[in-house]
């Protein structure tokens, strides 16, 4: 083959044939051009030439264009044809494209020849191998029909509708179909009963666009086959599928083989599983839940449970289970007794034989009691374990498969060795136990002993190392126990320290941290602690009243009472060591001092008596009313006006004069006294303002403080709505403050009571907004009205861009969600001109007013001085 192209011309000028191979030269075209006029000559040059392109003028003397278009088209299809002429009309121009040219190019404007004619030789190659590559996916496609045709195992395809489009000779001897009665149908048309099965997968494949392997059924005059099946997608060129293939074999006494082999594999784990959890194990409770577990997890049942048997009632309890339950233990009665047909089924017959009982169909045998139940969760066999101590029988171990037929002799042997090794298990457990018990508890009272009290505190202190938080030890003797034990005996005192240790027990917040470490030695922890009086409350309340109500030892009336050392972690001691002795030093110096109490460092007694000494004072505030509210203006910073009040505690002290707000209003939250306040101070701002309405005043809203206490109690909306209803007011003018850390606790359920507060017609703004963490989406759900900006940004919002960046973001937040922005603790005539600046809606601080008494509220009213 020539390397040099091969042109072929239709031009009666010979000047412009010229100019065109200069053109095609210059484009970098190596030819060889063979010019012709009339159409004789380029019927000849066709066929003797066999030219590479064809360029032709399209008006001549002797020959036209468009029939040498035509003549070409007819000899030579596949050779590209471009017309090289003068200017030509648009419609003949499009009419040549119709009929078969590849391009036309002006003869002013030969600078498009070189490209054209690359471009036309490239159509042509590429048509070429398109035209190759065709005509050799013809031949695989024959050969792979071939191949496909002869295939041992059953091969299909299908299309994107799941309608047949092949399968081979196996295909039809497996399914009893030949291929012309499948062709366009789908498994829908053909086995409607089985369409799930089988074209569930093939819709994985295209949708995943790869290979899947499976197992499928399909039944034969000879019974249920199982077929291994791959199914792989056949994809166009660009990638995506458009039919599915599927080649299968029959798989059927393979897999039975293969199944018995893992159902022994899965009992021979369960076996080893177990075994290696008797070895770790010294629980009998954590036993049997690893049992049940692996069981189920390792074996593959779909139950297991294990029962004790209550040798006064001879019921059997189920006391652990683990896999498809559901209720199911507890619609049937388990029963070992011989004279009630629930004694008569698998449990009772396996506990009173102590030998195993296997049901392998569960449909048809008898002996199970309510099989619609066990049929209904999909369980088909059943075997029954007895769990031995002594050759007796204390209970029994079952287990659940979906098969039938599954417990053969090679299984039943595995089976009955693993209940062997649970029995040995419980026997080892139950000395281990008795051992343990001894090591670690008060014979005497069942209390941990000081051993155990010892590690339990130890864990105790780790935790409270990480968490930074406090720790207190106590350790607690009876007053004069000596007395008792050479009056009334050493019997009698052993009577009343278990019954001192189960009131101990009973009233200590942390059960598990209350010990016997010596005679009549007590100890306790109290993890977590807060402030050193929750102790101290402890000790004097519920500990000291129940102690002093009498014990009766012998016949015998006896009242005692304890005397205690407490040690702070980590004030009084960074290890449990040095904690228990000082709390000792604690509880000797408290002997010796005749006190009910001391803690190891004397500030800590001097703390706590004042602690205790206010706490005491403030129940007489809410006794005697001692309690006031003071109310702060909140200023509309747009006019100026006063748009609010917000009422403040204060406590007059006819001891002291008013005590400041961060001396008492923790101490309330605290003991919960907070709750009894709360709503007096919702009453009282509701009663100040009908006050002052009934004088002829016109008072703004009053917003009252809710503190955390009062928002987690459940009754809380019924409680401000009782409030408002006792003031005979429809309307209480009554706005809410809550902090946004409160809020987001429990964001749920704090959004049905606030929605049902806003109902009664009462406001609610977020207090202290900015210090929490609130998610701008709940927000946006909150029934809220307001947002108060922290005092902590306002106080530096002239001085921090960082400050004035959170405000001013706080305050378009707020009124994109058409909320109201307040200020509080502004102080400055420069931070008011900021928040105007910023459109802040209101102000409350100092600048403008401090909290004043209600009398001074009223005056201020009533003068006009305050336009509301």
């Amino acid at each position: 083959m020539e390397s040099r192209l091969k042109v072929l011309i239709v031009e009666d000028v010979a000047t412009d044939a010229g100019l065109i191979a200069r053109e095609l030269k210059k484009a970098g075209i190596d030819h060889h051009m063979t010019r012709v006029e009339t159409e004789p000559d380029f019927l000849r040059a066709l066929e003797t030439l066999a030219p590479d392109i064809i360029l032709s003028d399209f008006s001549m003397p002797h020959f036209d264009g468009l029939t040498a278009l035509d003549r070409a088209r007819a000899k030579t299809p596949d050779t590209p044809f471009i017309f090289v002429s003068g200017t030509i009309g648009e419609e003949v121009a499009i009419e040549s494209l119709k009929r078969g040219a590849v391009d036309y190019i002006l003869k002013t404007n030969l600078k498009r020849l070189g490209p054209a004619v690359k471009r036309a030789l490239q159509d042509v190659e590429e048509r070429r191998a398109r035209l190759s590559a065709e005509r050799q996916l013809n031949e695989a496609r024959i050969r792979f029909e071939l191949f496909m045709r002869y295939l041992p195992g059953a091969a299909f395809i299908k299309d994107a509708q799941g309608r047949y489009e092949f399968v081979n000779w196996s295909w039809e001897e497996i399914r009893g179909k030949k291929l012309a009665e499948v062709l366009g149908r789908t498994d829908g048309n053909l086995w409607p009963e089985l369409a799930m099965q089988l074209e569930s997968n093939e819709q994985l494949v295209f949708d995943r666009n790869d290979a899947l392997r499976s197992i499928e059924t399909f039944p034969r005059p000879d019974g249920v086959h199982h077929y291994l099946v791959h199914k792989f997608p056949i994809r166009d060129r660009s990638g995506q599928p458009v039919l599915v293939g599927g080649i299968s074999i029959d798989y059927t006494d393979r897999l039975r083989a293969e199944e018995k082999v893992a159902r022994l594999s899965r009992i021979q784990a369960v076996l080893s599983g177990i075994n290696s959890l008797i070895v770790r194990v010294r629980d009998r409770q954590e036993l049997f839940n690893g049992a049940c577990r692996i069981a189920v997890e390792a074996g593959g049942f779909a139950l297991a449970w294990i029962g004790l048997l209550d040798k006064q009632t001879l019921d059997v309890k189920p006391v652990m289970w683990m896999g498809n339950e559901d209720g199911f233990l507890k619609e049937i009665r388990l029963s070992a007794r011989d004279d009630i047909p629930e004694g008569q089924g698998v449990t009772g017959r396996t506990i009173r034989g102590k030998k195993p009982v296997i049901i392998n169909d569960i449909a048809n045998d008898p002996i199970v009691k309510r099989a619609k139940v066990s049929l209904e969760r999909g369980f088909k066999a059943i075997v029954a374990l007895p769990l031995l101590m002594s050759d007796e029988a204390i209970g029994v171990l079952t287990l659940y498969a979906t098969e039938t037929g599954v417990f053969d002799q090679e299984e039943m042997k595995l089976l009955a060795e693993l209940a062997g090794d649970i029995s040995f298990a419980l026997e080892y457990i139950e000395k281990t136990e008795k051992l343990d018990y001894l090591a670690y508890y008060d014979a005497l009272t069942g209390l941990p002993n000081r051993n155990l009290f010892h590690d339990r505190l130890t864990h105790v202190v780790l935790g409270a190392k990480q968490n930074r938080s406090k720790v207190a030890v106590v350790l607690s003797d009876i007053k004069r126990f000596h007395l008792i034990n050479e009056t009334l005996g050493r019997h009698a005192g052993d009577v009343l320290l278990r019954e001192v240790a189960q009131r101990f027990n009973r009233l200590w917040p942390e059960p598990d941290h209350v010990a016997r470490i010596a005679a009549d030695c007590f100890a306790g922890v109290l993890s977590n602690l807060k402030e050193a009086p929750e102790v101290a409350h402890l000790l004097e309340e519920p500990l000291a009243k129940s102690l002093s109500l009498p014990f009766a030892v012998d016949g015998n009336e006896i009242g005692v009472s304890l005397t205690a050392g407490i040690a702070i972690f980590p004030t009084d001691g960074e290890d449990t060591d040095t904690l228990l002795k000082n709390a000792e030093a604690a509880l000797k110096k408290a002997k010796a001092d005749g006190e009910k109490y001391l803690f190891y460092h004397p500030k800590m007694n001097a703390a706590v008596t004042e602690t205790l000494l206010l706490e005491n004072k403030m129940r007489r505030a809410i006794e005697q009313e001692q309690f006031t509210l003071h109310y702060q203006p909140k200023v509309d910073l747009a006019t100026g006006r006063i748009s609010g009040l917000e009422a403040l505690i204060r406590w007059n002290d006819p001891e002291t004069g008013l005590v400041p707000p961060g001396k008492f209003i923790p101490l309330l939250e605290e003991t919960g006294m907070i709750l009894d306040v709360g709503v007096w101070a919702i009453r009282k701002a509701i009663l100040d303002r009908r006050e002052w309405t009934a004088k002829g005043l016109r008072p703004p809203r009053v917003a009252v403080n809710v503190s955390p206490i009062q928002l987690r109690q459940k009754d809380f909306v019924s409680i401000v709505k009782h409030a408002i209803e006792d003031s005979g007011q429809e309307s209480s003018g009554l706005d809410l403050e809550i902090t946004e850390s409160l809020i987001m606790e429990n964001i749920e359920e704090n959004i049905v009571k606030l929605t049902a507060i806003r109902a009664m017609g009462i406001e609610i703004a977020i207090d202290d907004f900015g210090t929490g963490y609130s998610s701008l989406s709940y927000i946006a759900k909150l029934p809220i009205n307001a947002l108060k900006i922290d005092r902590a940004f306002i106080m530096s919002v002239a001085s921090s861009s960082g400050s004035m960046s959170i405000v001013s973001t706080i305050i378009s937040l707020a009124h994109s969600l058409n909320l109201e922005v307040i200020a509080e603790g502004v102080e400055t005539e420069e931070q008011r001109k900021l928040l105007k600046l910023l459109k802040c809606d209101t102000m409350q601080g100092y600048l403008f007013s401090k909290p004043l008494p209600v009398a001074e509220i009223g005056a201020k009213l009533k003068s006009g001085e305050w336009a509301v």
